[in-house]
């Protein structure tokens, strides 16, 4: 597993296709109202809006982010990060910025590389 990750519009599925040589046909685009597991393409593009439907369907999303982490092991996982500014007034949002903390964790955890993107440079973590 590889995930990238860094802030919306830095770039990251356009690094993903060129550093891997793959083409938008591999791209699962996830939806924030949608709690179907995202398909088996190569690259699953902003997996927090996945999270944000689990969320509002009150899903395990501990439980689910692991089943996903044990059947996509040779997946690219790419996901904003919505860990900076305010904390949401919305106690959903809060739950949702939380679960998408520990599911970021999760796939660091489980990847054989990390990487952020900042301003469309990628900076390896692991």
């Amino acid at each position: 597993m590889v995930l990238i990750f860094g802030g919306v519009y830095q770039g990251k599925l356009d690094y993903a296709i060129e550093r891997f040589g793959l083409c938008e046909a591999d791209v699962f685009r996830c939806s924030e109202d949608e709690c179907t597991a995202p398909g088996h393409e190569r690259i699953i593009y902003e997996i927090d809006k996945w999270i944000l439907a689990l969320v509002r369907a009150e899903q395990d999303t501990d439980a689910v982010v692991k089943r996903f982490i044990e059947n996509n092991k040779n997946t690219i996982v790419i996901c904003n990060d919505i860990s900076c500014g305010v904390v949401p007034v919305d106690p959903i949002m809060r739950v949702w910025r939380e679960s998408v903390g520990r599911a970021l964790a999760e796939f660091a955890g489980a990847s054989d590389e990390v990487v952020r993107i900042f301003c469309g440079i990628p900076a390896v973590l692991k």
